[in-house]
């Protein structure tokens, strides 16, 4: 799909959010085309910045910024429901009694299984002491944020 601004014509691509981080404002498209992963900054949203999921389809025009391919223009991809984007988007902005925002929180158990398939799917050459030690460690973290019950 394209579209003409003035007399030049701007290509319009569709692709799926990999990932964007909220507090810093920022993120990455996969193009569907494929090729490299497109930065993403929340200046460049016509959509609510809380609607930004990871698989989130959406289409955009791709610019050549100062460190690479930057997304502009990014809006959601046609069929996308905004309902159940409006929903999941009240979801994430719950709190709890005391004004905190609500998360998950993990038994350790819990905690310890899911990084392990995480590892386990991210870097397969890891080693059973590694992941161990790795796991040990991420409870630990999650202990002293909050995380993690008990």
């Amino acid at each position: 799909m394209s579209k003409f601004c003035g007399s030049v014509e701007v290509a319009v691509v569709a692709g799926r959010v990999v990932r964007f981080d909220n507090v810093r404002g920022y993120g990455f498209i996969a193009p569907a085309h494929g090729g490299e992963d497109v930065f993403l900054h929340a200046n460049d949203l016509m959509i609510p910045e809380e609607y930004l999921r990871s698989g989130l389809q959406v289409e955009f025009e791709i610019e050549e910024g100062d460190r690479g391919l930057k997304a502009s223009s990014v809006r959601l991809a046609e069929g996308v429901d905004r309902k159940s984007l409006k929903a999941v988007s009240a979801e994430r902005a719950g709190t709890g009694d005391d004004g905190e925002p609500l998360c998950d929180v993990f038994s350790p158990e819990e905690l310890s299984r899911e990084i392990t398939e995480l590892l386990l799917a991210a870097a397969p050459s890891l080693t059973a002491e590694q992941i161990l030690l790795i796991r040990r460690r991420v409870v630990e973290f999650g202990r002293n944020h909050g995380w993690v019950e008990g």
